[in-house]
């Protein structure tokens, strides 16, 4: 391990509370891969936008992540940041937006993301319309892919390259596909992108069955899993919470008790970033101990949860693993 600035300036000063847990969580992240461990990586929220693939896409690279289950949103959102990122408007003071003011963004086709906006044509009209003909491609050749399938084939036939606002190794979506790693996107209906496609349902112009459902992603998840774990026990590296985590850390649980799978183990390392309470049945805010009872994870699982913004520990994490 080299002693980098990041690394040295971390270890001295995050002593206590969340800051101790986020220098556990790290080290216990290294061991994990260094023992021959895999990791699974969530992304919940609006990571994407908070251009987490300044890190992120390096951790792909660099075999850190072996897989990402992540939200529609995301999922669009780098895609989104890849091609209009020079058309995002930044609004810092958005606490002291007026609903007039929320209006007049909304007026400017600016959909509000906390802090930054997301413009419309520039991004979601401009993929809408690149995904759409794939769409109706497939129907007409009798193919039927998952959501980020269809992403990967727009980037793939070099049509968006033009309007590339950003470099593109800091795009997440553009390292998976060069690492080929799985991706798992459960409920991706719940986007901008899934908007569009039930309205080109509605239109006549594609059939419902043409994008592969949040079923077949948990089936896929499951044989990738079955595969992996009994050579390389997965990690599951937590960011937010929410069905990006809730859906795949299910996986053993039902391959143990839906389909008798017991050989397979059990989630090998678990980390969540949190900044959801724990109390009224919050399940994104379960302690890992819960999980026990689920059988999601075991008594001697290693087990870290940071209760803060994962868009300042995230990045932390990864710089530290990667030792930047």
């Amino acid at each position: 391990m080299i002693d980098t600035p990041i690394r040295k300036f971390i270890e001295h000063h995050y002593r206590h509370f969340n800051s101790a847990a986020l220098v556990d969580a790290a080290k216990g992240y290294e061991k994990h891969l260094s023992d021959g461990g895999s990791m699974l990586v969530t992304l919940a929220g609006a990571m994407s936008t908070a251009e987490l693939g300044l890190s992120l896409a390096e951790m792909i690279r660099r075999d850190k992540v072996t897989a990402v289950c992540c939200t529609g949103a995301n999922l669009e959102e780098d895609v989104f940041n890849l091609v209009a990122h020079e058309h995002y408007v930044r609004i810092p003071h958005y606490r002291d937006l007026t609903p007039k003011q929320e209006q007049e963004l909304l007026d400017r086709h600016l959909n509000r993301v906390t802090d930054t906006c997301i413009p419309e044509e520039e991004a979601m009209r401009r993929i809408e319309r690149a995904v759409l003909e794939e769409w109706a491609r497939a129907q007409k050749d009798g193919e039927r892919l998952f959501p980020h399938q269809f992403l990967m084939r727009v980037l793939e036939s070099g049509k968006l390259k033009a309007h590339y606002e950003i470099d593109p190794k800091d795009s997440w979506l553009l390292a998976a596909m060069d690492k080929k790693i799985p991706i798992f996107v459960p409920g991706w209906e719940d986007s901008t992108l899934g908007n569009m496609c039930a309205a080109a349902c509605i239109r006549g112009e594609i059939e419902p069955t043409t994008v592969r459902s949040g079923i077949e992603y948990m089936v896929e998840l499951a044989d990738w899993y079955t595969e992996l774990a009994p050579k390389s026990p997965i990690g599951f590296f937590q960011i937010g919470g929410g069905i990006a985590g809730d859906f795949p850390i299910c996986v053993v649980p039902m391959l143990h008790q839906d389909l008798r799978r017991t050989s397979v183990p059990l989630w090998g390392y678990f980390c969540q970033i949190s900044d959801s309470t724990t109390s009224y049945g919050s399940y994104s805010g379960a302690v890992p101990n819960e999980k026990i009872t689920w059988g999601k994870l075991g008594i001697d699982t290693p087990k870290f949860i940071i209760e803060s913004d994962a868009t300042i520990v995230a990045p932390l994490i990864f710089a530290y693993v990667l030792e930047w």
